[in-house]
């Protein structure tokens, strides 16, 4: 069970008490949603709280396990489920976690210090999941990411796949590191990662309603509510203490997720050729248009509608390389 400590924030930087709810899409997730469950009811975030769980197109007996966790975890979290069946053309995972946030507005206490937090059914958060986003909160930002890291602790690597998943870290590590120091932005300090996808993504609420929700896309769809959240001037944030472990399954449930991208993970490295990367000066060249963009008149919203614009950087460099 949850231990409330000193540093759990209870207002965000509007002021007010904080108000969220976790928002769960779920398709055929039986075998994984009571990890997560038992995951969220672990948080030392303090209170119930509230989940809303979109259970979509499933077959397997999902609503068992949840109505389990319902009675194991009672006067802990309070899980509201809706379930929906997609036509084939909108079966996908945009749908699925517009249902589950859009739902999960509905059991915010209050809107203006409303947070709604995206998470996935084979996520496993550590315990300071929640503390630390809204710590995030407390600081300024309007969005937080959460570095998506594999669940080597349930699921272990085979050692090729483990050894490539480590250089690309270091690979993003240096990334951050041109952009911390050519283009520093207050609200998200450096140490921190780019992860911003939907099993860690928390939103103010009124900044999901303000930017229309997350888009109807099969693939996406969490990348795409980001950029509409900072066209509409949201801060977001990377904290390196703000993660959630996932499952390196290799076949999931939402075409081009995080299993399609282990998936093509463990095909390059039985391979055993490295990838070709932009090299870092294209990235230190994207950082100092990004630092003039954001002292435009156009101003920092306008990064997220033309930086999708720019041509897309070549890939020169050897991954691993380059250092």
């Amino acid at each position: 069970m949850f231990e409330p400590t000193s540093a759990t924030p209870r207002t965000i930087a509007s002021g007010g008490p904080v108000s969220l709810c976790i928002c769960v899409p779920a398709r055929n997730e039986a075998d994984r949603l009571p990890i997560l469950l038992a995951a969220i009811a672990a948080q030392d975030w303090p209170g119930v709280l509230p989940l809303s769980i979109a259970i979509n197109n499933t077959t397997d007996n999902s609503l068992v396990r949840i109505e389990e966790a319902k009675g194991h975890y009672a006067g802990r979290l309070d899980i509201h489920v809706v379930v929906a069946h997609f036509s084939e053309e909108v079966a996908h995972a945009g749908s699925a976690r517009r249902l589950a946030m859009t739902e999960g507005l509905r059991f915010l206490s209050q809107l203006k210090n409303g947070v709604l937090i995206s998470t996935d059914a084979d996520a496993r958060p550590p315990t300071e999941w929640l503390r630390n986003t809204m710590i995030a909160f407390s600081r300024g930002a309007d969005l937080v990411g959460g570095k998506i890291m594999i669940d080597e602790e349930r699921e272990p690597l085979p050692a090729a796949v483990s050894r490539l998943r480590h250089i690309w870290d270091r690979y993003w590590e240096r990334v951050r590191e041109i952009e911390d120091r050519l283009d520093p932005v207050d609200w998200d300090p450096a140490p921190r990662h780019g992860d911003h996808t939907g099993a860690s993504l928390a939103i103010r609420a009124e900044l999901y309603l303000r930017c229309g929700g997350v888009p109807l896309l099969p693939i996406g769809e969490d990348v795409a509510l980001v950029h509409a959240a900072i066209s509409e001037g949201g801060r977001l944030a990377h904290p390196a203490n703000v993660m959630t472990r996932v499952s390196p399954r290799t076949e999931g449930r939402a075409a081009g997720g995080m299993a399609a991208a282990m998936k093509a993970l463990f095909i390059r490295a039985e391979d055993s050729t490295a990838p070709m990367v932009p090299a870092f000066e294209h990235w230190a060249e994207r950082a100092a248009w990004r630092k003039q963009m954001r002292h435009s008149p156009e101003g920092y919203s306008s990064i997220a509608r033309r930086e999708p614009l720019l041509p897309e950087m070549p890939n020169d460099m050897v991954l691993g390389t380059g250092e």
